[in-house]
């Protein structure tokens, strides 16, 4: 072999990286040729060197660095001021960003921990539902009627008993007969009256809302 192709495989010879007849042909003319062995002991004694050295650890933040010049790259490639405001936003502010709002919402989780803490220790018991006062809470009552009311006529004399659902307006929406004549002459006749009765509707905490009353009718008899 001449000089130039074994000198062009001192690195690969080096590596190893050469089948055995090409290294037995390196070694045959290193030995011959005294300015390739010359040439050949310094790469050696470097690559050595470098070996004692170790690898340098790269700094913190290269990967930030090669992100930015890449994006400064595309951004310049493609020239309009938008991307290049993208890659600065996606390479540096966001992240900062993200440090700052994750501190900031540890600030606050920490604020409010004490917040409930100080709320713990300082606020009195709360009450609990069932000790509410009972002003609090009360039943529908009954205003007037809007037009006279009529007796309920009945088969036989007797006393009914009606279940009233009253709105948070204030009139009746449904209703029940729970005692008495439930015949279909007796039930349109209270449905009648029902409907035209007008009642102050419960109230929760001064709101007003769905409530129910019993009312009584009583019944006469067609026949008396």
């Amino acid at each position: 072999m001449t000089c130039q192709p074994v000198r062009e495989m001192f690195s690969a010879y080096l590596d190893g990286a050469v089948s055995g007849r090409e290294m037995q042909a390196v070694s045959a003319h290193l030995e011959s040729c005294h300015n390739c062995r010359t040439e050949f002991e310094a790469l050696r004694s470097v690559q050595q060197m470098l070996a004692q050295v170790g690898p340098m650890k790269a700094p913190d933040d290269l990967g930030l660095r090669l992100r930015l010049a890449i994006s400064r790259e595309n951004a310049r490639r493609q020239g309009h001021w938008w991307d290049v405001v993208v890659s600065r936003w996606e390479n540096s502010l966001r992240p900062a960003l993200l440090q700052a709002a994750a501190g900031f919402a540890g600030s606050v989780a920490l604020v409010g921990s004490m917040a409930m803490l100080i709320g713990v220790v300082a606020t009195p018991q709360a009450v609990m539902a069932n000790d509410e006062p009972l002003g609090a809470l009360t039943s529908p009552h009954y205003l007037y009627s809007a037009a006279r009311q009529q007796p309920v006529l009945t088969p036989e004399d007797a006393t009914i008993v009606i279940q009233a659902d009253i709105s948070a307006g204030g009139q009746v929406y449904n209703y029940r007969i729970l005692s008495g004549p439930s015949d279909p002459t007796t039930d349109a006749q209270v449905r009648d009256q029902l409907m035209l009765q007008v009642y102050e509707p419960a109230r929760a905490f001064g709101e007003p809302v769905r409530g129910q009353v019993l009312i009584t009718f009583s019944g006469t008899s067609v026949h008396s």
